[in-house]
């Protein structure tokens, strides 16, 4: 998971290159501010791979989603997919790209309209961005929804008449109808019973394995990142905390950051729990962000370095990651 080369490999699908999102907001009556809800994000999705985006409410995950979508455009920094730069897109190629990058919302009970019925909301983006005849969409409807795992006779259904998990179902087969390369998802399981959360999980990890669909899976639950992540990248205050392969990271996190959500995670085993890190405080204003590290003022191993100088995203022990004492903070800490 390195930053964006000049020339993007073949199997990278996706790449963001210092990506940044500001948004200006009022202040006060009299000021003007700035809120960096995404600040200078770089990684890579290669095809066929999860790259999963952790962090807690408000560290940029959401915005990061709506860029990846082109829901939103950057304010500054490159979005690459498939190696075409979105930010220097015509209409045209915008509309054609989106076609490849699909979303799979947080709650299937808000996403689907409920005045359409299953047949509709899965024909739709058949009928805009495809050729198809009624016959050859009807066929596709059919296959996509066998291959979700629902019934082709209950297309005539609306979303009333499905549980939770059929809704969600649902919500997949239209990210995957029109075949797409990239699929975010933004926490997809998060509004599901937890008995039905590993199914919809399985269905993702199976679909990758059928399709070669890469996912940015977005969630706080890190017991689920650890069920269908390949690479995972941790976010803090709109920048990267640390960002590396799955196993490195959750074998041995290296920011206090990471440590500190790792920590929270429950385990069943012994031998799997880690110490508790208890964090101070909360994450900082976006409208009045703190000098130096954005995570020094909760940070149990700040020092007086940490309070002036921003840290760079660097690598560290098979992963890129910000923080100056990363490599100084003994490993039975964690």
């Amino acid at each position: 998971m390195n930053a964006v080369p000049k020339e993007m490999s073949q199997d990278i699908v996706l790449a963001a290159d210092n990506l940044a999102r500001h948004y200006s907001v009022k202040k006060s009556m009299f000021e003007q501010g700035t809120v960096k809800a995404l600040n200078g994000v770089s990684f890579e999705l290669k095809r066929g791979r999860t790259l999963a985006v952790v962090g807690e409410s408000g560290c940029g995950k959401s915005t990061l989603a709506r860029q990846l979508t082109m829901i939103e455009a950057p304010t500054s920094g490159r979005l690459l997919i498939e190696g075409e730069d979105v930010a220097g897109a015509k209409k045209a190629k915008i509309a054609e790209l989106r076609q490849r990058v699909q979303m799979v919302f947080q709650n299937p009970f808000a996403s689907l309209n409920p005045r359409k019925t299953v047949e509709q909301t899965l024909g739709e983006p058949l009928a805009i961005n495809t050729s198809m005849t009624s016959t050859q969409r009807a066929e596709r409807i059919a296959q996509m929804m066998r291959t979700v795992g629902l019934r082709p006779e209950h297309a005539s259904r609306y979303p009333h008449m499905f549980s939770g998990g059929q809704r969600q179902r649902v919500a997949i087969a239209r990210a995957m109808i029109l075949d797409p390369q990239i699929v975010v998802a933004d926490e997809p399981v998060s509004a599901l019973d937890v008995s039905i959360q590993a199914q919809i999980l399985n269905l993702f990890m199976d679909l990758q394995q059928q399709f070669g669909t890469s996912y940015v899976f977005i969630s706080h639950n890190l017991s689920v990142v650890e069920h269908i992540a390949d690479d995972v990248m941790v976010m803090y205050f709109g920048g990267v905390a640390e960002l590396g392969d799955k196993r490195t990271i959750y074998a041995k996190p290296r920011h206090p950051y990471t440590r500190a959500l790792m920590s929270a995670t429950p385990a069943i085993f012994e031998e799997d729990r880690r110490i508790k890190i208890k964090l101070q405080g909360e994450m900082p204003s976006l409208l009045n962000p703190p000098s130096g590290c954005t995570f020094h003022q909760r940070c149990p191993y700040a020092i007086d370095r940490c309070q002036t100088e921003e840290p760079k995203l660097r690598v560290v022990d098979g992963r890129q990651l910000s923080c100056h004492r990363a490599e100084e903070v003994s490993e039975d800490e964690v």
